[in-house]
């Protein structure tokens, strides 16, 4: 497949496209080419979409080629599954078998299966050296994929993300509220704007621009039913908690996280203890930097702090920019 590249300098909706990634389409928004030879790819967490990236790409595109993309049922992007032929009910909270998965790869929500979704996206796009930045959900998959592909994967950069570390009644509690979310979201609700309101001070230090409520309720109504809930429940087993510290401990590219001190979702010590797996932990968190006044929404609470500490995570491994190349 031809690289297709946007021409026009600002990061706007105008450089949205899509790709077919393994039978399923994929909206996704990749920035002009720079000097730096790496490309970063951003990866959304669960029931978002490629939208809060925008602002810090915004930042970093100046400097950096940016590919942000919607994981399959989320977002702009293709389920890949028959909605009329569903498979898994609202309140099932089994996840698939590995017999299921095999037969249609398009019906997995583990992290596994998305860091195929990834990997594949990178190679119809020619990219051949890669960061990737993940955020919750999408930090596990940024794991994944990195230890499926270090060929094109040269580092990892998590934000408000970790684990390894499983509690099976805050799991139960967990689960059961995410499924309670995606059974009784309805679209009557954009209607009112309390709930836009109340999803920009949700999971949050302060509250967000009132946008990003809005933007958060647009894409819990978006998202695929099966894809949202397999995501849930696909990746959050016993199983699948207890093998992302062994995926990390692989890993022989750099690895960083950028946690929220105030995180009510993935709270700091879960992040230092996945964190700790990875060699550059180094008995003192050296890969783990903790920001201040910052929820689970890091990337949009704290644009500013976030785009530096990337630009040092690059700087360290020799990704400088122009500005401070010259």
């Amino acid at each position: 497949m031809k690289l297709k590249i946007a021409t026009n300098s600002s990061y706007d909706r105008s450089m949205s496209q899509t790709v077919n990634v393994l039978g399923v389409s994929h909206a996704y928004e990749l920035t002009p080419p720079r000097q730096a030879p790496c490309v970063l790819v951003f990866v959304h967490g669960w029931l978002l979409s490629r939208e809060y990236w925008r602002p810090l790409i915004c930042q970093l595109s100046e400097d950096y080629q940016c590919l942000s993309y919607d994981l399959r049922g989320f977002g702009e992007s293709g389920a890949g599954i028959d909605p009329n032929n569903s498979s898994r009910s609202l309140l099932s909270s089994e996840p698939l078998s590995a017999d299921a998965q095999g037969e249609d790869a398009s019906a997995s929500y583990t992290p596994a299966a998305y860091a195929r979704d990834l990997i594949a996206l990178l190679e119809n796009l020619d990219i051949e050296n890669a960061w990737v930045i993940g955020h919750s959900l999408g930090g596990s998959i940024a794991l994944w994929a990195s230890g499926l592909a270090p060929h094109l994967i040269r580092g990892v950069i998590c934000v408000n993300s970790g684990g390894g570390i499983y509690v099976k009644e805050e799991f139960e509690k967990f689960r059961l509220a995410g499924q309670q979310l995606v059974r009784f979201r309805s679209p009557w609700i954009s209607r009112f704007p309390f709930f836009a309101r109340v999803l920009s001070r949700m999971n949050v230090a302060h509250p967000i621009a009132i946008k990003w409520g809005r933007q958060r309720l647009h894409d819990l109504i978006v998202a695929h039913a099966e894809a949202a809930l397999g995501t849930l429940l696909d990746s959050t087993t016993e199983d699948e908690v207890h093998t992302l510290p062994q995926v990390v401990a692989r890993l022989k590219q750099p690895v960083y996280f950028i946690s929220g001190i105030e995180d009510d979702i993935m709270e700091p010590k879960y992040v230092n203890h996945l964190a700790s797996f990875h060699s550059s932990f180094q008995c003192s968190g050296k890969n783990v930097t903790q920001i201040h006044e910052c929820g689970h929404m890091a990337m949009i609470e704290q644009t500013e702090q976030v785009e530096t500490h990337i630009r040092h995570y690059l700087e360290q491994h020799g990704f400088k920019n122009a500005t401070l190349d010259d």
